[in-house]
């Protein structure tokens, strides 16, 4: 992961839109369920690096991966395939997946900043940019 301070690579908003399109009036629904399902998975990949436990890291990893893909949060999604590669490979080996750990450490930042630009993209209440309002000077 980088330090640019350009967060909008975080997130395909080509992506994110057709997926809003695809999925109408349950997007706002689903996006919660990525926030349940996400900070769940996060808890459960960190507490398997804590256990040194590569099996206990696959499908949560598996599964932040599909749904980070699914709302265009390609930087989360591919970090999280990261980490299922590694423990995929740690199982079949027998190994701890130790060289997960930098890209664990990587995951909640990554995750909570990558939610809160998909949920204020999709806020309806949120401002977008002040518009010039009529007969009000700037």
């Amino acid at each position: 992961m980088s330090d640019s301070n350009e967060p909008v690579t975080l997130v395909n908003w080509s992506a994110f839109s057709q997926a809003r399109t695809e999925l109408g009036a349950n997007f706002v629904r689903i996006l919660g369920y990525f926030r349940e399902d996400g900070v769940k998975s996060v808890s459960q990949i960190e507490d398997a690096m804590r256990a040194h436990n590569a099996v206990a890291l696959v499908i949560p990893a598996h599964t932040l991966k599909g749904e980070a893909a699914q709302f265009g949060a390609e930087m989360l999604a591919d970090l999280a395939e990261s980490i299922e590669t590694i423990a995929r490979t740690c199982v079949e080996r027998h190994e701890t997946p130790t060289d997960a750990l930098e890209l664990v450490v990587q995951l909640r930042p990554l995750f909570e900043s990558t939610l809160e630009m998909l949920e204020r993209e999709a806020n309806p209440l949120v401002a977008r940019r002040p518009a010039q309002q009529f007969g009000r000077r700037a």
